[in-house]
């Protein structure tokens, strides 16, 4: 297989050139994957991103850049999808690093779901960092004939890692919060793009922020398709400290997903959709108790999300933020929905 590894961008310079160096450092087996390339697609960035990738292309030799823009990331991941010379689409995103054996590991996932893979254990040649070079792109393999069959339909998703540690993000241990129930996520996932094609790709009307990915998701699992879990795959997904000046963006965050919620669910009017958007009375009660009707919010904690955060605790102080996080996005849900039927 020949893996394009497709990364939708926006004003995250830094964090993107740790992404990328990582990236050029795998190691795998050749009798497993053909090659690979990198799709940047950056979608319109402020930040001088495009000018530094285009100053340091000799830095990454795997990277195809393409542009377009402000669009949003389903967007971004379509184009990168359409211009992407790979039989098999790895999504992350630009704020994740990965591990030496990232492709690799991805590449067994896929085979283990093989029907043939019992029969057909590939043998390990993997080269150590010490001995070998990063591999060099390769040209991907010819494109099968009619009479080929489908791909077994099946994807890998890897692991997660949270960390806020930008000098050495894969330092960190996994923890319970890094735990995700999602059966399609495109943090770190790995699919033969026929099944994307199928599947229809990422619905552009989702423009801001949250869901796109998770609804095509329904529809690959309409399809038919098996989630292999794959842990071994692992990615650290960067992010700033906690600190209370990000409060204002992740309430805009929270709004805007609620309104991507509806929309989620105007495509797929099902009740698991409306559990995973948080439009039940169960979440309304709950998240209105948790946070007294509104009254704890980022005004009225403050104080105590500071003190946390004085005391060396910015991801606990974080968690308690979302108490009133999520009390944002259900009302944010259920104005969209009632706008929704107003329009109606």
């Amino acid at each position: 297989m020949f893996f394009s590894v497709v990364i939708p961008t926006y004003n995250r310079k830094p964090i993107l050139e740790k992404c990328l160096k990582a990236l050029e450092q795998q190691q795998f087996d050749a009798g497993a994957i053909a090659g690979y390339e990198v799709v940047v697609v950056d979608d319109g960035s402020t930040d001088g991103t495009v000018d530094w990738l285009q100053a340091n292309a000799s830095t990454f030799p795997h990277v195809c850049l393409f542009q377009q823009d402000h669009q949003g990331p389903a967007a971004a991941r379509n184009l990168g999808v359409e211009k992407a010379s790979g039989d098999t689409i790895i999504f992350i995103d630009s704020d994740l690093v990965v591990t030496e054996v990232f492709l690799q590991a991805h590449a067994e996932g896929l085979q283990s779901g093989q029907p043939s893979a019992v029969s057909r254990q590939p043998s390990k040649q993997t080269q150590s960092p010490s001995s070998a070079s990063p591999a060099s792109p390769a040209a991907p393999p010819a494109c099968p004939t009619p009479h080929t069959p489908h791909p077994t339909p099946l994807f890998t998703y890897g692991r997660v890692i949270n960390t806020a540690n930008f000098d050495d993000p894969t330092a960190e241990p996994y923890k319970i919060t890094d735990f995700s129930a999602a059966y399609f996520a495109t943090g770190n996932v790995a699919i033969a793009r026929i099944w994307l094609e199928k599947a229809g790709l990422f619905d552009t009307c989702f423009q801001l922020y949250g869901w796109e990915d998770l609804e095509l998701g329904v529809r690959l699992k309409e399809l038919g398709l098996t989630l292999i879990k794959c842990p071994d795959a692992v990615g650290y997904h960067w992010h700033p400290p906690f600190a209370l000046d990000q409060l204002p963006n992740l309430i805009d965050k929270e709004i805007e997903r609620g309104k991507m919620g509806v929309l989620f669910y105007q495509k797929h009017p099902t009740w698991n959709v409306r559990m995973m958007i948080q439009m039940t009375w169960l979440h309304r009660v709950l998240w209105g108790v948790l946070s007294l009707g509104g009254r704890l919010n980022e005004r009225t904690m403050a104080p105590f999300l500071q003190w946390l955060i004085d005391q060396g605790k910015p991801q606990l102080a974080l968690e308690v933020a979302r108490i009133f996080l999520n009390w944002y996005n259900v009302q944010g849900v259920y104005e969209a929905y009632a706008d929704m039927q107003q329009r109606r």
